[in-house]
């Protein structure tokens, strides 16, 4: 083991120690990167458009209530999937209370277009099944209370545990003292406030400018902390100190 002293610095560890701090953080930094992705192809689609927008925000955790939740996947992260004429079917079958008597008409719709991916192993709702299917026609209220838990509890627990090794590491790196303690807590608390905004969003829509400000000051924070560290560890102006 290291014993972490006050003079240990990112510069003067040994090379192994850099090699895995570096293999660890360079997966992190590309596992930040395809959270930001994948962000932007689920959420960032909410309303239909490209791009993270307030109203993606709002339609994920608060909902998009003029409307269901089979209708705001349909014009928007799932528009891509069937045809124009297939989409109008259902939504009108939504907006029409789905009624049971018309299931054999759109039941094969949503068996040829969505059962691939929406089957038991998949863990999305199975829409081919009819009382799914109606269960989705109904006023979208956004993510629902069990929803916001199991995400909630799985984000605090393994990103906390990602903030801790990065800011264990920049903790040796040579930075102001100041500005070191600030962005070694700043993604834990931005996390939280993250985190607490969806809640708050799923009761106020004026909660959903929290949850950029969240995500963006934690994700600027790392990123400082992960290319300091980087530097530090192999730059001939750290490694090469008396």
């Amino acid at each position: 083991m290291i014993s972490i002293k006050q003079e240990m610095t990112l510069g003067k560890l040994p090379q192994a120690y850099r090699v895995l701090f570096t293999g660890f953080l360079m997966v992190i930094g590309c596992g930040l990167m395809m959270a930001g992705m994948q962000i932007m192809l689920t959420h960032g689609m909410a309303d239909g458009k490209p791009g993270l927008s307030m109203d993606d925000i709002v339609y994920s955790y608060y909902g998009n209530r003029s409307g269901s939740k089979l209708e705001a996947a349909l014009v928007g992260k799932m528009k891509g999937n069937a045809p124009q004429d297939v989409k109008f079917t259902i939504i009108q079958w939504a907006r029409d209370e789905a009624p049971t008597a018309e299931w054999s008409k759109v039941g094969p719709l949503f068996e040829k277009y969505c059962s691939n991916c929406h089957d038991a192993e998949s863990g999305l709702p199975q829409v081919a099944k009819m009382e799914v299917a109606q269960g989705l026609a109904e006023v979208d209220h956004g993510a629902s209370i069990a929803t916001l838990t199991r995400v909630s509890h799985i984000h605090l627990f393994g990103i906390g545990f990602i903030f801790l090794f990065v800011g264990w590491i920049f903790a040796m790196a040579e930075f102001n003292q100041k500005w070191k303690l600030i962005l070694i807590a700043t993604p834990f608390a931005f996390l939280i406030l993250d985190i607490a905004s969806w809640w708050g969003t799923k009761y106020w829509p004026g909660f959903a400018w929290l949850t950029m400000i969240g995500g963006f000051g934690y994700s600027v924070a790392s990123t400082v902390m992960i290319v300091t560290s980087l530097a530090q560890m192999w730059l001939p102006r750290w490694t090469q100190k008396d």
